[in-house]
Order: C-alpha cells, then structure tokens, then sequence
C-alpha cells in the first residue's frame, strides 16, 4: 500500500471515483487531488519550500486534457532542474485519449511509468501494484 497518492484531473466525477476505487482496493492511506497542472506544481512548490519531503506523493495519476495547466504543461514543468528533488515520483498517465502519438509522446518523460484509459479500476490498480513492486 501506498502512502500518498495524487490524482490531477479537472473532472470532480474522476476525481470522486478515483477517490473510490483506489479507497476501496486499499492502495493507499491518502490520496490528494489537483484540478490542473498548475495547482499540482503549487503542491510540490510547498513541499520544497517546507522542505516536506514526508508530503511528497509516491505516485501520481495524471489527466491530460485539462484548463489553466495541461498534464504535458505540468510534465515539461515537472521534469526541470527546478522540481528535481522532488520529480522522483512516479506518474501514471490516466487519459481518456486515444491517440498513439500521445502514447508515444509521454515514454519522452522518464517519470512516467505507464499510460492507462478512464476510467480507473481495480483491475489497474492491481496492475500497478504488480509494475510498483508492492
């Protein structure tokens, strides 16, 4: 089981059932949430302003059709010098995008651990725990 777990999406339906699902199938004590990329990287802004490391999420699901911030905004982001004490947590892309090329874009990004359809479910979450070694 993980101990923190962020999920970015703009959608409160995702958010709720992420919330759920992930609840449910014990794979975390906590889970956070993000409405875009921008408010995710504000998070991560405190914990290396704090210095609040123990705050730092072990993996984060993240949409990629979203206002204000987008996920690849928040990867491009994500992946600097700037977040680098921090940019060790791993990210699962959670889309409901079915374009190959998207894909194939976010094996650019050596923090993603993988790309996986909406909506989240048990079946993935096992998955994870299996690809996260838990």
């Amino acid at each position: 089981m993980l101990d923190l777990i962020l999920c970015v999406d703009d959608d409160p339906i995702t958010l709720m059932l992420c919330k759920k699902v992930i609840s449910k199938a014990s794979f975390s004590n906590t889970i956070i949430t993000a409405k875009n990329g921008e408010e995710a990287l504000e998070y991560f802004d405190s914990i290396i302003n704090k210095g609040a490391t123990k705050e730092l999420p072990q993996l984060i699901f993240l949409d990629l059709n979203m206002p204000v911030m987008d996920g690849w905004e928040f990867l491009d982001n994500f992946n600097t010098d700037k977040y680098s004490e921090v940019n060790s947590t791993k990210i699962v892309v959670l889309s409901s995008t079915i374009d190959p090329e998207d894909h194939e874009k976010s094996k650019k990004y050596p923090m993603v651990i993988d790309f996986l359809s909406k909506p989240i479910t048990s079946n993935m979450l096992t998955y994870l725990e299996s690809k996260l070694q838990l």
